[in-house]
């Protein structure tokens, strides 16, 4: 009888071992999860305690999911710009296309971050420090600037974020200004 106490007990000793270490792994992978996310995504802390803030692992876990689904709408967006962009690529260029609907503006509006997306043409010249100059002075900090030529197109991609982040930027304002100066 006191064989099977002992392996009744023994079983426990193993199951609880094995649920810590089952913790403990997930605790381990939810830091790595979280350390993944850049900082300026995460939202103001609910709980401040002194001058310590901290978020709960649920909360987390929740800004990391929504994180992600930020990411997928982008990387959805990008795959439907590249297919735009390998389908101009692949007509032909004639002097037709200078009739188009260029320039393009897309303004997009990221939580505290900015995408700005002008799509041009190589005759017509664009002052891309002006389009800059605009984004600051609307109360947004460029961050990244990028350029693209395909085809007869110059595609520009500017990133900016808000320089206050709970005030945000006016994007409606930024087009009008921005589309002012393209026409």
């Amino acid at each position: 009888m006191n064989k099977i106490g002992e392996s009744s007990s023994g079983s426990k000793l193993d199951r609880k071992t094995i649920e810590k270490n089952r913790r403990i792994q997930m605790k381990g992978l939810c830091i790595k999860l979280v350390s993944l996310i850049p900082d300026d995504h995460f939202k103001p802390p609910k709980v401040i305690l002194k001058t310590q803030e901290f978020l709960s692992q649920q909360d987390q876990l929740e800004q990391a999911a929504d994180y992600i689904k930020l990411l997928t709408e982008r990387i959805e967006e990008l795959r439907k710009r590249r297919a735009l962009m390998n389908s101009d690529a692949t007509t032909k260029n004639d002097v037709t296309t200078e009739g188009s609907n260029l320039p393009v503006l897309k303004i997009s509006d990221l939580n505290s971050s900015l995408e700005v997306v002008l799509i041009s043409g190589i005759w017509k010249k664009l002052r891309l420090d002006q389009v800059i100059s605009i984004i600051e002075e609307e109360g947004a900090q460029v961050v990244t600037v990028s350029l693209s030529n395909i085809g007869d197109k110059i595609f520009h991609t500017i990133h900016a974020q808000a320089k206050v982040a709970r005030i945000g930027v006016d994007t409606s304002r930024i087009s009008e200004r921005i589309r002012k100066l393209i026409s």
